[in-house]
This record gives structure tokens, C-alpha cells and sequence, in this order.
């Protein structure tokens, strides 16, 4: 075992994002940022963290087809020492949260618990674990905002829609093009089911709701984030187009459709960013 194998499991990176995609949102809601937003960072980053590692431990086996090059396939990271990690990891988050107040406490617990649940049971279970996922990214901005309270927490939420039904999208991309690896190990997605063309066409479908309560925001920031979120929203559709022509995961993975959906999802994060403060 090794350090760096620790710190790869984790996607020091993903959880970072989520971590200051929960700022982002305190922003948002108030208008300004504290030193305190230093809390939620640790408390997602953490619990992000710890997701990260339990999806591998559970997924040890898929990842050995899809992923081979992760830590616990590659042998950097034993299975045991990664449950271990995980339960730590978990514990820190929801320790810190303890600082913040009752609605963020909650989020934290609640969404660890879905984690677990979806590392475990619901991400072979179709449909209901890519919503799974989907309302675990939305739900950053849900916990930033409920920071300043229940207020804050219902202003972001058009910005946590946003984010769902976009996560939704990448999530059933990328379960199409891991369905190899999934039939190995076992698992049940959506393109399992219906396969992968009418799996690209529903992400296509979900894409333009996102894209329309993209829209919303508007009615706060104005004529400068429309012209920003309408750049992002090009992104997200021409993704989603992308793998439209696909009937193989090799093909769907060379579109680069979850890979464009996913920097269209980080580009509306810095719309989101610069609307909040300059708006």
C-alpha cells in the first residue's frame, strides 16, 4: 500500500470541486463569502472524499474491466485498508459539520448514509441510482446555501436543479460506457436495459432540462449571466449530441460526450461564480 494510493482513491480533485461548489453556493445565497465557508469546503471535500473510496471498494471488481488502473485494482490500495479509509473519512466530515448548524448537520448525515446505499445496493439498481447521484452533486448547493439557513438554502435550489438534471445526463453516459465492465460485474443500469443508443437519447432528453432552468437564474442576474449561461448551455447540448450516432461503449468513449458534459458542468460553476459576485 501506498500514500499516493490513498490520496488517488479519494479524487483529491472531484472533492476539492465539490468543496468549493459548496462555497460557491453560500455566495450565492448571501452575496458574500466568510472565513467560516471554510467548514462547508472540509465537510463536503471530506464526505466527498470518503464517497469516492467506498464507491471503489464496492466497485473493486467492476474496475478491474473498466478501471484497471485504480488503486484498489492496481494494488496500491488493499480492499480492507479502503473500508477503513472510507469510515474515517465519513467520521471527519460529519465531526466538522457538528460546527455549522442543524440543516447542514442533517445534509451531512443524510447524504452520507445515500453514499453508502449507493456504493452498496442502489448504483446497480437502474435509474434510481444515477438519481442517486444526480441529487448528491445537486445537493452541494443545497448544503451551501443552508448555511445562512433555511432562506439560503431555498434560493440555491434553482442552481441545485440545474446541477441534477445535468449530473443525471453524464450519469447515464458514462453507465453506457461501462456497461462492459457492469454486465461483468454483475450490475443492472439503464443501458443494460435498453441499451446504449436509447440510453444516449434520454441523457439528450434530461440535458434540455437542465438547459431550461438554466434559465432561471436570469431573473436575478440579468442580461451578462444569460450570455455566459447560453455559452455553457452549447457545451452541455453539444455533449449530449455527440454520442447521439453511438451504438457501442468503445464509440461512445472516443465522442468524449460525459468528458465535454462534465467541463460544460464546471464552466456553468464559474458562470454561477462570477454572476454571484459581480451581479
Amino acid at each position: 500500500m501506498r500514500f499516493s494510493g490513498f490520496l488517488n482513491i479519494t479524487r483529491p480533485i472531484n472533492a476539492s470541486v465539490a468543496g468549493l461548489a459548496a462555497i460557491v453556493a453560500y455566495l450565492i445565497s448571501t452575496g458574500t463569502v466568510i472565513p467560516a465557508t471554510l467548514l462547508l469546503f472540509a465537510v463536503v471535500a471530506l464526505i466527498t472524499a470518503a464517497g469516492n473510496v467506498i464507491n471503489d471498494y464496492f466497485d473493486a471488481e467492476i474496475d478491474e474491466v473498466n478501471r484497471p488502473s485504480r488503486p484498489i485494482p492496481g494494488g496500491t490500495v488493499s480492499r480492507g485498508a479502503a473500508a477503513g479509509f472510507a469510515g474515517m473519512l465519513f467520521f471527519a466530515g460529519i465531526f466538522v459539520s457538528l460546527f455549522t448548524n442543524s440543516l447542514c448537520i442533517a445534509l451531512a448525515v443524510i447524504n452520507s448514509l445515500i453514499l453508502v446505499a449507493y456504493a452498496a445496493k442502489l448504483k446497480s439498481t437502474p435509474l434510481v441510482g444515477n438519481v442517486a447521484v444526480a441529487y448528491l452533486s445537486a445537493s452541494i448547493f443545497l448544503f451551501g446555501g443552508a448555511f445562512s439557513g433555511w432562506a439560503g438554502l431555498i434560493h440555491v435550489i434553482p442552481i441545485a436543479v440545474i446541477t441534477f438534471f445535468a449530473m443525471m445526463s453524464r450519469e447515464l453516459l458514462k453507465d453506457a460506457e461501462d456497461i462492459e465492465g457492469d454486465i461483468a460485474g454483475g450490475a443492472d443500469t439503464v443501458p443494460i436495459r435498453i441499451g446504449i443508443r436509447k440510453t444516449v437519447k434520454f441523457a439528450l432528453i434530461i440535458t434540455f432540462f437542465a438547459v431550461a432552468a438554466s434559465f432561471i437564474p436570469y431573473f436575478w442576474w440579468g442580461t451578462w449571466y444569460l450570455a455566459g449561461i447560453l455559452a455553457v448551455d452549447a457545451i452541455i447540448v453539444f455533449a449530449a449530441f455527440r454520442g447521439l450516432a453511438c451504438e457501442t461503449s468503445s464509440c461512445l468513449k472516443k465522442s468524449e460526450s460525459s468528458t465535454l458534459l462534465k467541463a460544460g458542468m464546471f464552466a456553468s460553476l464559474i458562470v454561477f461564480t462570477l454572476s454571484a459576485v459581480f451581479l
